[in-house]
């Protein structure tokens, strides 16, 4: 009896709900009502059939099962009977606004192309981006806009200008600011904690011992200064040796995979005992960067051809290109490096390491939106569940944004989610078969090139 009384309570409750919105103030009129649908909420719990979800002004104000859902004046009520709801995607490494086609200089950032990418995000179901260190000082008046309202497009989370060495690798030339001394990275730091980045970025590499690499006084220099101005600090990371040594220095987290060899329980130990996180395993890119030396179906795919212009795609399918990529000597090194991000993103997810999701997206041939399956996909492919998948890629990442908001579906909550026409649960290529997106209730258009 209480379990019946429980269900036509909650019935009863959202037409009641419905029956007030229609006679709610103009302020509050906008509610949709979303029913039928199987929810996947992010956190890793078991997907749940028969759902209904209330959304007013941008915000889920209630989500529960109930049979049927009256239609009321000044709701909009959508059928999703035999579809998927799960939170939107947060992609916790992108660059954005530098790339127009394949061309990645400065001077393509300009605010509208900032913004083209971020609907191009979302129009793939990535509602949040991080975005990793190459961003003009235009980015700060599109994300403050978006944190005073209820955005239209990915919400985007920025580091500004990160940090590279001087003649290093990392950066775009007339973006980042290179230094070669600690006074000038505490400047840095200090100049980018002013302009109010949400998070400091490094670059330790050395492109394969083809460039000079950040000298250890300089590393420990920025995460010693960024973490006195209260920043986190993320490290672009290719070595197992420097992977040590930064968390030792009190790095925060990683952007990519270690991808030289295999991680050792020692790194595993020391980033447990500081709390280091991997906050994007980038598996993703570690494919891009050899999947276009040779014709690829990819290419072809309507998916992957669903935002990117033609003259990309041209220039990806090129002969001349594809030789010019396998002309690098180190090209027949590429695809172990791939095998080996996994393995060690693999380690690290059974050993206890918190962990995001993130791609490496927006330099030419990675492509925004695409991409961000794509690294699901390749998760899987290392030894994860689909739900473990999904997991990284809302409540996980949404866990290292500190924003409670966003990436899971519940009460009080945006709803940023997406609607699939199948069970990712079940095959994590589901995630690509797109019905509809929504940014804070904001239903999202598709974006053609």
């Amino acid at each position: 009896m209480r379990r019946m009384t429980r269900r036509w309570s909650l019935a009863a409750g959202v037409a009641a709900l419905a029956a007030g919105i229609a006679t709610a103030p103009a302020a509050h009129a906008e509610t949709t009502i979303l029913s039928g649908f199987t929810l996947i909420d992010g956190t890793g719990a078991a997907p749940r059939p028969g759902m209904v979800m209330v959304i007013d002004d941008g915000r889920i104000i209630w989500l529960g099962k109930a049979g049927a859902v009256p239609k009321k004046a000044g709701a909009t009520a959508i059928n999703l009977t035999g579809k998927y709801v799960m939170p939107g995607l947060i992609d916790l490494h992108v660059h954005i606004g530098t790339v127009r086609d394949l061309d990645q200089q400065a001077a393509n950032f300009t605010t509208d192309n900032v913004e083209k990418d971020l609907k191009t995000y979302a129009s793939y179901g990535v509602t949040t981006v991080q975005s990793m260190g190459t961003d003009g000082d235009a980015i700060f008046a599109i994300r403050d806009a978006q944190r005073t309202g209820r955005p239209t497009m990915a919400r985007v989370y920025t580091a500004g200008q990160g940090l590279v060495f001087k003649g290093g690798y990392g950066g775009v030339p007339g973006i980042n600011h290179p230094i070669a001394t600690a006074e000038e990275a505490r400047r840095e730091v200090d100049a980018q904690v002013a302009k109010h980045v949400d998070f400091i970025k490094l670059w330790l590499d050395d492109e394969l011992h083809s460039m000079p690499k950040m000298p250890p006084e300089l590393s420990k220099t920025i995460i010693d200064e960024g973490h006195a101005r209260g920043m986190r600090v993320l490290a672009h990371v290719f070595y197992l040796e420097d992977a040590k040594r930064l968390v030792a220095q009190g790095i925060d987290g990683f952007v990519h995979s270690v991808r030289d060899q295999p991680i050792d329980a020692g790194l595993i130990a020391a980033m447990k005992a500081h709390g280091t996180w991997q906050v994007a395993p980038t598996l993703s890119r570690e494919e891009a960067v050899h999947a276009f030396g040779a014709p690829n179906p990819i290419t072809r795919d309507p998916f992957f051809r669903q935002s990117i212009s033609p003259a990309a795609v041209a220039g990806l399918e090129s002969p001349e290109r594809e030789r010019k990529m396998a002309s690098n000597p180190n090209w027949s090194k590429l695809p172990a490096f791939d095998r080996m991000a996994k393995v060690n993103f693999l380690k690290e997810v059974r050993a206890g390491i918190p962990y995001g999701f993130g791609t490496d997206a927006g330099p030419p041939g990675r492509v925004p939106g695409y991409s961000e399956h794509w690294e699901l996909a390749g998760m899987v492919e290392a030894g994860l569940t689909p739900s473990q998948a999904i997991e990284a890629a809302t409540s996980r990442a949404a866990r290292w944004l500190r924003n409670p908001d966003i990436g899971t579906l519940a009460q009080g909550k945006w709803a940023d989610l997406i609607v699939l026409d199948a069970d990712p649960t079940k095959d994590i290529l589901n995630t690509r078969r797109i019905a509809a997106v929504y940014v804070a209730g904001n239903k999202v258009p598709s974006v053609r090139p």
